[in-house]
């Protein structure tokens, strides 16, 4: 195993679509997106995140979808084609 896979082995990109109700409105919904790297299946910085909005947040959870990106690998990072911003 090299020393990538030791600082890094079972991290993934994990990307999840947390979905709550509106406090000042219940009756709607909105969508955040959480993306972090992570370790699958337990997901302990997802975790963590979640138990922080339950505690912190005033917006109930309605639900949470979750998604996985492949493993983490040396040289990975590419640069972008181009740029641009919008103002």
């Amino acid at each position: 195993m090299s020393d990538f896979e030791d600082a890094w082995g079972g991290y993934r990109l994990t990307t999840a679509e947390i979905t709550y109700h509106l406090p000042d409105h219940p009756s709607l919904l909105q969508t955040y997106i959480w993306q972090e790297f992570d370790i699958a299946p337990q997901y302990p910085r997802l975790q963590d995140f979640l138990q922080f909005w339950l505690k912190e947040i005033e917006g109930k959870l309605h639900s949470v979808k979750v998604g996985l990106g492949g493993p983490l690998m040396p040289n990975s990072v590419s640069t972008p084609a181009f740029t641009f911003a919008l103002h």
